[in-house]
């Protein structure tokens, strides 16, 4: 009587067998077809020909023993299986980096790459200030910024690995089983108007009267747009028309300078601005709790010797705005 195996050693066999026969040109070889969706694209990109292509992508299948592309007229669609490995090829290729970028890290510590993913209110307050603090100890590393919403965006993206690390508000990152957020300060929205404009010099303004001046707005489909209706709506108010809708928190500035606009900022874009001296906080409370600001991180990640002198950079820029996070908490 023939007795079968039990399916732990058949998976420990079949792990053994891939684990001698799967290489790192295979894996190379599948992410550029994977990535171009096209054996004849993914030849070029490799210096290579089409027909080891071919070759290379059929051995990976017979070693895994799956189809992991469809292949059609076209070019070629990467199936469930294909889809699952190209997850597991991205994060050993970002892994082996991570690896070569420590060891020379650790050859010479005042060099290395960081990659930041940043919402647009940190490149325009706190990121540039953190930076310029790391370049003065260490100006020999390189930063690569990507501005990037917040959200489920953001943890995309950094199970992708388009980025180190992710700087902006933390909603819901702790939540995540493999992710992990480290909180720098507290961010609330103030109303925000030109130096020159005749509201900066009230002592006692609401809300409701400034529903009919001129205001610039993000726009509808960006994150925080839906948060500054609900300002408006739970004092009781429509959202003022805004004359100018966009994204760009420079050019909302640029517009205050002119003393005509009224916007809604968060504090730490006018706590370290560059052009922030030409605008005033308006004293209206709002009443609104946004997400705190901090870093996010892949939690199943090592963290790199660089990624760990940004963290500390940020933790020190950080602190005049940490202190009063820690004083409302008391």
């Amino acid at each position: 009587m023939h007795i079968r195996e039990p399916y732990w050693a058949l998976f420990m066999a079949w792990d053994s067998r891939i684990r001698r026969r799967l290489k790192l040109r295979d894996l190379d070889t599948f992410l550029a077809v994977a990535q171009s969706g096209s054996m004849a694209k993914a030849a070029a990109r490799l210096a290579v020909s089409q027909p080891a292509v071919s070759n290379a992508i059929a051995e990976l299948e017979r070693t895994l023993g799956v189809r992991l592309f469809d292949r059609l007229a076209q070019g070629v669609e990467r199936t469930l299986y294909g889809r699952a490995l190209l997850k597991s090829a991205v994060a050993v290729f970002d892994d082996v980096q991570q690896g070569v970028n420590e060891i020379g890290h650790l050859a010479d510590p005042t060099v290395g790459e960081l990659r930041i993913g940043a919402s647009e209110p940190m490149i325009a307050g706190i990121l540039p200030a953190i930076l310029s603090h790391l370049n003065l100890l260490h100006p020999r590393i390189v930063f690569h910024v990507m501005q990037i919403a917040g959200g489920t965006q953001q943890a995309r993206e950094l199970r992708e690995r388009r980025f180190d690390l992710f700087i902006g508000r933390v909603m819901g990152a702790t939540n995540e089983d493999d992710l992990v957020s480290e909180i720098l300060f507290d961010d609330p929205l103030f109303v925000a108007a030109g130096v020159q404009n005749s509201l900066v010099r009230r002592r006692k303004i609401k809300l409701a009267e400034l529903v009919n001046e001129p205001w610039t707005l993000p726009r509808p489909e960006s994150g925080i747009s839906e948060t500054l209706n609900d300002i408006f709506r739970n004092c009781g108010l429509n959202a003022p028309p805004a004359v100018v809708l966009c994204n760009s928190i420079h050019m909302q500035l640029n517009l205050l300078a002119t003393g005509r606009f009224l916007t809604l900022f968060p504090r730490s874009v006018l706590h370290f601005g560059a052009n922030c001296i030409l605008i005033k906080l308006l004293p209206i409370e709002l009443p609104v709790e946004l997400a705190p600001v901090g870093i996010v991180t892949l939690k199943n990640r090592t963290i790199s010797p660089v990624a760990q002198l940004f963290f500390e950079s940020a933790r020190l820029v950080a602190r005049p705005l940490a202190r009063s996070r820690l004083s409302a908490q008391k």
